[in-house]
């Protein structure tokens, strides 16, 4: 259960990622013609990314805290 959770929780942390870093890249072609960009759109993906990876790394947090629990049971 554990192992689960924390690839659960990686696997978010590198979607999150993903977005966080499409979106920049978006924002980084604005004023340069290649692209049409909202930036207020942008900035809300940003944000959303970011609070998708917070959430995900509290995920790993609580599986390794669990796992750690479970380890100073069995000790």
């Amino acid at each position: 259960m554990t192992i689960s959770s924390i690839a659960i929780g990686a696997r978010g942390m590198h979607r999150a990622a993903d977005r966080l870093e499409a979106s920049a890249s978006r924002v980084a072609r604005i004023g340069t013609g290649l692209g049409d960009t909202d930036l207020a759109s942008e900035m809300v993906d940003i944000k959303m990314a970011e609070t998708d990876f917070k959430a995900s790394a509290q995920v790993v947090r609580a599986a390794n805290n669990m796992a750690g629990a479970v380890l100073d049971i069995l000790a």
